[in-house]
């Protein structure tokens, strides 16, 4: 299956629902450094073995760059994101199951109580970590160069991206390819690399093996999904184009040529109004690129009732539904082992560590970002909920500008709901919103909590899901 668009070369074939023969790129190389799936996942796994994220950094830090002058902090962060990315010659090398395999072997052989799998979520590691259960992302991420790209050509954008989409497909038949071109969310990295979300539309063969033979009997799986739409152009050849996200905070008109929202993200993006020619939509409202493909879901159910364990999936119509929810899961949970649950800790994007959380006996609530929507989420959840004790907030800086994100004064005003504590952390302020900080800040700053232990018994899947109905309903949480 090869896009039309741009020429592909020969690439090596791989059957359908089997593992790789073991050529090709790693899941180390392959999976996007520093995207959400990757974060999570490597969270998740460190906590289910009692190990915070001290040991996650950045792949390359740009903090050095954050008073520099605008134009050399977006060639800098450019240089950067190319450095990182694939080549469009070992796209040809990728294999989706292998990545599979490597997702799942980061887990230790046993067997488990259940899973999470679906959309990248912070909540779905919170969860997972409860639960005492993997979490297996529905999709994955890959960056590759482009070479001579611009932020403001986003016609250029879905021809380069076509092209590596069909080296891709023609050798993993199995997987969709939802290319983003995001200047809002990305900055002036989107002009120097393609994002392609590379998601399964069946459950892949090790994911499925996992299924098999690492469950104990009758343990559920748990399916999350983003159910966030977006427009965008799907010739149905397995590659879709989606202009914008809903990460980014603006919404699709605001990508439209004459937006002045726009003109303010290219403009700090180094790129030019005059230029940006959006591609034509063919589907107003589809699954945004963190959705769940139909066929995943369908070939996890079928997985699972064959060997004889149920599957529940919760739809998220937002992600802070999800966040709140978990949250008020949490202080349940730790109130039932005898815990106060009266600490909170507000997460943002990369800067989370469950297993410090789980150690202090911390209520995590994650933002999946720094945009004011997600903290209007928390301010909004915080001002209908029982009071906390003290309220500790990690902003992540994006490391771009944009006229969606919050200010710092709004972050304070939600530490300012704690009634003893009030703390914003002052390393990620400092040289917000464009400085660069790793995942291993929020380590740094939740080893200063007071330990809470011993660590409540895992939660039950059945407690849960009840405690998730309970909590999201009127948020419009779907829990099945």
């Amino acid at each position: 299956m090869v896009s039309e668009r741009g020429k592909v070369g020969p690439v090596r074939k791989v059957s359908v629902g089997l593992p790789g023969d073991g050529a090709g790129l790693g899941g180390d190389r392959v999976v996007a450094a520093g995207s959400p799936a990757r974060v999570l996942l490597a969270a998740t796994v460190r906590a289910l073995r009692g190990d915070d994220c001290a040991d996650l950094g950045h792949a390359n830090s740009l903090s050095r760059f954050t008073g520099a002058p605008e134009p050399v902090r977006r060639a800098a962060a450019s240089r950067a994101a190319g450095r990182l990315a694939l080549t469009p010659e070992q796209v040809t090398e990728v294999d989706a199951e292998r990545v599979a395999g490597w997702i799942v072997d980061q887990y230790p052989a046993r067997q488990w109580p259940g899973v999470v799998l679906g959309s990248p979520h912070g909540a779905a590691a919170h969860l997972a970590v409860a639960l005492g259960v993997p979490w297996l992302p529905a999709a994955f991420e890959l960056a590759v160069h482009w070479a001579r790209g611009a932020v403001d050509r986003p016609r250029a954008a879905l021809d380069q991206g076509a092209a590596l989409a069909g080296r891709l497909l023609a050798g993993n038949q199995q997987v969709h390819v939802r290319q983003v071109h995001c200047p809002a969310s990305r900055g002036a990295s989107a002009g120097a690399v393609v994002a392609l979300a590379v998601r399964w539309r069946a459950l892949p063969g090790a994911y499925a093996r996992f299924v098999a033979e690492q469950l104990a009997p009758g343990a559920p799986l748990l399916l999350l999904h983003d159910a966030r739409t977006w427009p965008v152009l799907d010739e149905g050849r397995g590659h879709s184009f989606q202009l914008g996200s809903p990460a980014s905070g603006l919404d699709p008109v605001d990508f439209h040529p004459d937006a002045p929202a726009l003109r303010q993200v290219l403009r700090s993006a180094g790129g030019d109004g005059a230029r940006w020619e959006p591609p034509d939509v063919s589907c107003p409202a589809a699954y945004a690129e963190n959705g769940v493909e139909p066929g995943f879901e369908h070939s996890a159910r079928y997985w699972a009732g064959r060997h004889g364990h149920p599957l529940h999936r919760v739809l998220a119509p937002q992600p802070d539904a999800l966040s709140a929810a978990t949250a008020d899961l949490y202080r349940r949970w730790l109130r039932q082992a005898g815990k106060t649950g009266d600490r909170l800790v507000v997460e943002c994007g990369r800067l989370l560590d469950p297993w410090q959380v789980l150690r202090a006996g911390l209520v995590p609530y994650w933002c999946e970002n720094a945009t004011r929507r997600r903290v209007e989420g928390v301010e909004w959840w915080l001002a209908g909920s029982e009071p906390f004790s003290s309220v500790d907030v990690l902003p992540e800086p994006p490391g771009v500008r944009s006229p969606a994100l919050a200010g710092l004064p709004q972050w304070l005003a939600v530490a300012g709901f704690g009634l003893r504590r009030r703390a914003l952390d002052r390393g990620t302020a400092r040289g917000y919103p464009v400085a660069s900080v790793p995942t291993r800040r929020a380590t740094e700053v939740l080893r200063n909590q007071p330990y809470d232990l011993p660590v409540p018994p895992p939660l039950r899947m059945a407690e849960a899901l009840a405690a998730l109905r309970d909590a999201g309903a009127h948020q419009g949480l779907l829990v099945s």
